[in-house]
């Protein structure tokens, strides 16, 4: 390993950011300058994003529950809170786009885990999970194991996972043209023409302008309005552990937390991975005493708060993440009489605002993948396909399968060149 990795070794492994070390007084200090039009728009199409459709899959997941209209209240109200919170301490800390939310796939199999397990016992298994979380924070552990983790197989997983943004898109503009290509051809115009004006902003707005003259934006029908949370008391129990508990954590870790830390890494950002696996875990246990899933560093939204829709200064997009966190507090503070006008929004136009604000971020995670210099191609290969791929083993989804299989395919084909210094780490390359 040269001189030069080495130093980059160690400056990951401290923990440190890339403005400087971690202070909320800088933090702050710096707030006012980070507060840009592009914050704002990144941001908010953040929040857009994590306000819709994420918010129906939990609803989904209390109907198939049972749950009544306060426990329903309740979760949203834990997860979007506790995100704004997680969002507001990172960022602030940092001063980087880490940004807080809830496990979107991690509400997707609760769906079904709800059939069969108890609320109670599911409050329970969500407070577990959470201290699962924090004593791997704690440990060290996983800041070890993503500074092993060979670049370009992290890089794959990542665009592997956000492909469907991009495909999303294009099925949208299929889907719904006059919303959705309106609003590709207004990001266009803008990114051509107007300096000033943020292209994602751009597309936001004429698309929602469209979706409003084509009749698209219509209040959903859901029986939440000015219901106040009700708690539900936990049940520890085994079944509650292996049914949610574990699969929620593996998920927590390699897929929202591993993207996450991937993203912020292409991006040219050291991220406090430990840092962001404690607070996963404090947010978990807050979340489940108020019965919310968990709260936790959200990939997605720290994709978009981190791309270069979000500034061109890299030490300003955390005010990205704060815009983000100011709107999910909100929402979550009245997330009853919200999410009915939350959910008009069209879903195409959420699809392919989303897919644009990803641009830069798949990009540059495909450069980074497949880059000849860093090695590891074959692995990076299957992670991205495996990524890519709605596979789900022992109840956990693609991107922690993509890290694994990607691993070992690139050690057993791949190992004269790991051996020889190629690639090796993501401390190695991460910062570059």
């Amino acid at each position: 390993m040269s001189e030069e990795e080495m130093m980059n070794e160690q400056q990951i492994a401290s923990d440190s950011a890339m403005a400087g070390e971690p202070s909320f007084r800088k933090g702050l200090g710096a707030l006012g300058g980070a507060l840009t039009l592009k914050a704002f728009s990144a941001g908010t199409v953040a929040a857009i994003f994590g306000c819709t459709g994420p918010a129906l899959i939990i609803i989904s997941a209390a109907d198939s529950g049972h749950l009544s209209g306060g426990q329903t209240v309740a979760w949203l109200m834990s997860v979007y809170i506790l995100g704004a919170l997680i969002s507001l301490v990172m960022a602030l800390r940092y001063r980087q786009p880490i940004t807080g939310a809830y496990s979107i796939p991690g509400a997707a199999i609760l769906v079904g885990a709800l059939g069969t397990v108890n609320f109670n016992e599911a409050v329970g298994a969500f407070i577990m999970s959470g201290f699962v979380i924090l004593a791997l924070g704690l440990s060290g552990v996983i800041g070890r194991i993503m500074r092993w983790l060979p670049m370009p197989i992290v890089m794959a997983m990542i665009a592997g996972a956000l492909i469907r943004f991009g495909t999303g898109a294009v099925d949208a503009v299929g889907n719904a043209p006059a919303v959705a290509g309106s609003a590709v051809l207004a990001y266009l115009l803008a990114a051509r023409l107007l300096r000033s004006v943020p292209p994602v902003l751009a597309a936001l707005v004429v698309g929602l302008v469209a979706a409003l003259a084509f009749g698209m934006l219509q209040p959903a029908d859901v029986p939440l309005a000015f219901t106040g949370p009700e708690l539900t008391a936990p049940a520890f129990t085994l079944n509650g552990f292996l049914a949610i508990s574990l699969p929620l954590s593996l998920l927590i870790i390699g897929a929202e937390n591993a993207q996450a830390t991937g993203v912020l890494m292409a991006e040219g950002y050291r991220p406090p991975v430990n840092a962001m696996t404690i607070i996963s875990g404090i947010g978990g246990i807050l979340a489940g005493i108020f019965g919310g899933h968990n709260a936790n560093i959200a990939g997605p939204m720290t994709a978009i708060c981190s791309s270069e829709e979000a500034g061109d200064d890299k030490e300003k997009r955390f005010g990205a993440t704060i815009v983000n966190a100011v709107l999910f507090g909100v929402f979550g503070l009245v997330a009853g009489a919200a999410v009915p006008f939350v959910l008009a929004l069209p879903k195409p136009l959420i699809m392919v605002v989303g897919g644009l604000a990803m641009i830069s971020v798949l990009l540059l995670a495909f450069q980074q993948a497949f880059s000849r210099q860093l090695g590891h191609q074959t692995g990076a290969f299957v992670a991205l396909v495996v990524a890519m791929s709605n596979m789900t083993l022992f109840g956990i989804s693609a991107p922690f399968w993509a890290l694994v299989f990607g691993v070992l395919v690139s050690l057993i084909l791949e190992r004269p060149a790991s051996a020889s210094g190629e690639g090796q780490s993501t401390a190695a390359t991460g910062t570059h």
